[in-house]
């Protein structure tokens, strides 16, 4: 069985927790799914319209998460680190219920969803996987931030750039290659935020259930988390996990270089955007080869499906 064939959880894992902005406790339930599925969210509180799927034109905010709505206002949000691990972990088919609007937000990381995920195991289907190709250079800018992507030949590459006036999170970097390197540390790393912005977040009716066991909190020069950062870059890798968990909403996994300054939800949806309303950006194609190594993506191996 090929590893470049489609890939979908072996049994049920089912996640509880508190959800970062609303504050609610909502359980979600990670199920196997057929082939050519692809991911998939059911809102199980509610009897009607209760399907949402995790596609950037369904993204309806950005502002501190990706939150998507079907076509009846129905909403999913926060769901960037559970869309990680499954991209991370190379899961293209799964049903995701959720009882709440919430995906729970853990200990800040994919840490965990990671953890259940692997622990369960996955199946791995007779279907072919289908990779995204982009075959041009898309950018993105506003004001002093910006989002490119263009042409890769077997890799996923992330190249990302922080730079804040807080001395503690300062200039950071890093770049990584998805299908390749080991992303422990990206799972791993939380979301954050600075102490003077909280009052801010939490009069615009955010992060009601924000708590120091599931976000670092960065005051003035230091870190107010007693067990301090789980890496020397938390900061930029978090913001790498939220930037593959939103590429996810493309659809499919992808292969591209992506550089990003400044980004966050916001840009990589208006990336995804642009790149959509254009066929030539892009081509979706399918692996015919069944023994391939799963790091390499050989273009003449490779057959074009759209």
């Amino acid at each position: 069985m090929s590893l470049l064939n489609q890939k979908t959880i072996k049994s049920a894992v089912k996640f509880s927790g508190i959800g970062l902005h609303n504050g609610k406790i909502t359980n979600v339930f990670v199920k196997p799914a057929d082939p050519n599925s692809g991911i998939v969210f059911k809102r199980i509180d509610l009897n009607n319209n209760n399907i949402i799927y995790p596609n950037f034109s369904n993204v309806s905010n950005t502002s501190l998460n990706t939150t998507i709505s079907n076509e009846n206002g129905v909403k999913v949000s926060t769901i960037e680190h559970l869309m990680g691990a499954l991209f991370g972990l190379g899961i293209d088919n799964a049903l995701i219920e959720i009882d709440n609007d919430e995906v729970p937000i853990l200990d800040g990381s994919a840490k965990q969803f990671i953890e259940k995920i692997v622990e369960s195991g996955l199946k791995v289907s007779e279907a072919p996987i289908k990779i995204i190709k982009i075959n041009k250079k898309v950018l993105f800018e506003e004001g002093k931030k910006s989002i490119s992507i263009e042409p890769s030949k077997v890799n996923l590459e992330i190249d990302f750039s922080l730079e804040y006036q807080n001395k503690i999170i300062g200039n950071q970097r890093n770049k990584i290659n998805v299908y390749e390197d080991d992303l422990t540390d990206i799972f791993n790393s939380r979301t954050y935020c600075l102490y003077e912005d909280i009052e801010k977040i939490k009069k615009n009716g955010l992060a009601k259930g924000g708590s120091l066991d599931n976000a670092i909190v960065v005051k003035d020069n230091e870190i107010i988390n007693e067990l301090g950062l789980r890496n020397p870059l938390e900061f930029v890798n978090h913001k790498i996990l939220d930037c593959i968990g939103d590429l996810y909403t493309s659809g499919y996994r992808m292969v591209a270089s992506v550089r990003c300054s400044q980004g966050g939800h916001y840009l990589t949806n208006k990336l995804l955007r642009k790149v959509f309303e254009n066929k030539e950006n892009f081509s979706i194609i399918e692996i015919q080869e069944r023994y391939l190594p799963h790091t390499i993506i050989n273009r003449s191996l490779l057959r074009s499906i759209a």
